[in-house]
């Protein structure tokens, strides 16, 4: 049964948790784990979410069912452009795809896939910076900063595409999520209420050729 709306929950009296889940890649095991482990009441996504795993219609079917909030990722939009419809994902799951934002807002905190501009904050970044900044500002010199380092609040950005063996915590500034779960990682999530990070170890390499 669909989980129902976080404005429903919220009239009921539970108690709202959110999590925000790091790229998944079609991990969908990992995710359905994450989820029964943390029970949240909202899902918020930072993108790439199903392409290189084992499993992108399981991970679309757990996004259905927990009804699953998601920002753009730069592997979204490579997939909009090459998958076609009703392969790897039905019709239905790649027009709710289309339609991500590159940014999503809270009340203190945003969420992105890859990086906003540091210096001018989400409002002035653009929607390519969103899906594929690491670097600013810009990533062609490895000796510029990243972006990351750069932000001093006062909003806390959510994000992923900068895989590392553990989140990228900067909290209360950024918090990186992407623990590479594919390629044998973690799946990481965290809990805005609680003010904790979960993490859920993958199955296997998924990425190996």
């Amino acid at each position: 049964m669909p989980i129902l709306g976080s404005l429903a929950r919220d009239l009921e009296g539970e108690r709202l948790r959110t999590l925000f889940v790091g790229d998944v890649h079609g991990c969908s095991h990992e995710f359905k784990k994450l989820l029964r482990k943390t029970r949240p009441t909202r899902v918020i996504l930072t993108g790439d979410l199903f392409t290189r795993g084992p499993d992108p219609r399981g991970v679309w079917k757990l996004i259905r069912r927990w009804e699953a909030e998601a920002v753009m990722g730069n592997q979204d939009a490579w997939a909009l452009g090459h998958w076609r419809s009703g392969e790897q994902l039905s019709s239905k799951a790649t027009r709710w795809l289309s339609r991500r934002p590159y940014l999503l807002h809270g009340q203190r905190w945003t969420v992105v896939h890859a990086g906003i501009n540091p210096i001018s904050g989400p409002g002035r970044t653009r929607r390519r910076q969103a899906m594929n900044l690491r670097r600013w500002p810009d990533d062609r010199r490895s000796s510029n900063p990243y972006w990351w380092r750069l932000w001093s609040g006062p909003r806390l950005i959510v994000h992923g595409h900068h895989p590392h063996k553990r989140p990228k915590d900067r909290r209360p500034y950024t918090l990186g999520l992407d623990t590479d779960c594919v390629r044998g990682g973690t799946l990481s999530g965290y809990l805005l209420e609680d003010d904790e990070i979960v993490r859920v170890q993958a199955r296997r390499n998924y990425a190996e050729r």
